[in-house]
């Protein structure tokens, strides 16, 4: 693990070194043009086909109402009839309808299992409407699900791999219907950056006027419009376009991301220190038990006991030393606590110290 987050702060050193025209990044890459995103779509529906892998009937009467249902629409009824079958679950369909989506184009699905069905392996996924929060039905899904986890189980173990109670079906919807964009009549357009900052928003509209003049203003930090000037032979689609292909140098504020549960630790080339001490130690306390068995002797009336041995280790963290890091850079930085071996844990510490400290010139994130 510590070799892991060495590795990775390396890489983003690395990086950092790198020429100054490498740092150059599209426009297209770090905006969102309005309007133009993607719709959720949600729907219910049935998976059938299981290998007695389905809902328990008995538990879940969603699942039962559900398939009467289905049953009566194709003209049969079993009202009042009790059902035991457990190769049928019931399932959350979700879809991403991309923008200018047509009919007839097909989008990918996820199912996951809304009862307590155990694995969705070898289902098929009954026809179900897809619909977005205003009401309306967009996609149609249906098909085979592929599910990417096993499980198998005996009488006295298992062994499970992935969750089988979720699964896709690639190119399992139809689009149905169409959301209508009016992006070619539209006489303006607005830049929305991902990752809102004053200067990227400042240096790309200086970009977009130095080869288009006249067509870009800053509105805010997370928005640049773009309007066709006089001069500007296309429209504004056009002009976006080629927009989306200018490069320019992205800013970005000093970072420090910090995923607690997996200890990993990542820190952007901005992050700046001012000269800091630091200690590293800490106390470890280890029990060894190693329990030992007493015989009485031959032809005793001893009886046969169970003489505990217990080793005790104490660690104070003596070897612990105050280290000293000087520089501004994150190379500094690095350097510093890898002169302390510090693991990514404690690396974790002694950033959120190191902040507290004032010293630390960064924002930390942590997940």
């Amino acid at each position: 693990m510590q070799r892991l987050a060495v590795s990775v702060l390396v890489f983003l050193l690395t990086l950092a070194a790198a020429p100054q025209g490498r740092a150059q990044t599209r426009i297209k890459d770090i905006v969102d043009v309005e309007n133009v995103r993607e719709n959720q779509l949600v729907g219910y529906g049935l998976v059938v086909g299981l290998a007695g892998t389905g809902d328990r009937i008995r538990n879940t009467p969603f699942t039962e109402e559900s398939m009467q249902s289905m049953l009566e629409r194709m003209g049969i009824n079993i009202r009042g009839t009790e059902m035991r079958t457990q190769n049928v679950a019931a399932v959350s369909i979700t879809a991403t309808m991309p923008p200018f989506a047509r009919s007839g184009s097909r989008v990918d699905v996820q199912v996951a299992a809304l009862g307590d069905a155990t694995s969705l392996q070898g289902g098929t996924l009954i026809a179900s409407s897809l619909r977005a929060l205003d009401g309306e039905i967009y996609a149609v899904a249906q098909g085979n699900v592929a599910v990417s986890g096993f499980r198998g189980q005996g009488a006295a173990a298992s062994v499970s791999r992935g969750v089988t109670t979720s699964a896709r079906i690639a190119g399992g919807a139809i689009i149905e219907r169409e959301v209508p964009y009016a992006l070619r009549s539209a006489t303006s357009l607005k830049l929305a950056l991902k990752n809102p900052d004053f200067a990227t928003a400042d240096r790309i509209a200086v970009a977009i006027n130095r080869n288009f003049p006249g067509t870009a203003q800053v509105l805010d930090p997370a928005t640049v419009e773009v309007a066709p000037a006089g001069a500007f032979k296309g429209g504004v689609i056009d002009l976006v376009t080629q927009v989306g292909e200018l490069e320019i140098k992205v800013d970005q504020p000093a970072r420090v991301v910090i995923n607690e549960a997996s200890g990993t630790v990542v820190m952007n080339s901005e992050v700046r220190i001012t000269p800091v001490a630091i200690a590293q130690g800490g106390l470890t306390i280890s029990v060894t038990e190693t329990p030992q068995v007493s015989q009485p002797g031959p032809l005793s009336n001893g009886q046969t006991t169970v003489v505990p041995r217990t080793q005790v280790q104490v660690d104070d963290g003596n070897g612990a030393h105050l280290a000293m890091v000087n520089g501004a850079s994150l190379q500094s930085l690095v350097s510093g606590l890898n002169t302390l071996g510090v693991s990514p844990r404690d690396l974790i510490t002694i950033l959120q110290a190191v902040k507290s400290a004032g010293a630390l010139q960064a924002e930390i994130e942590v997940q």
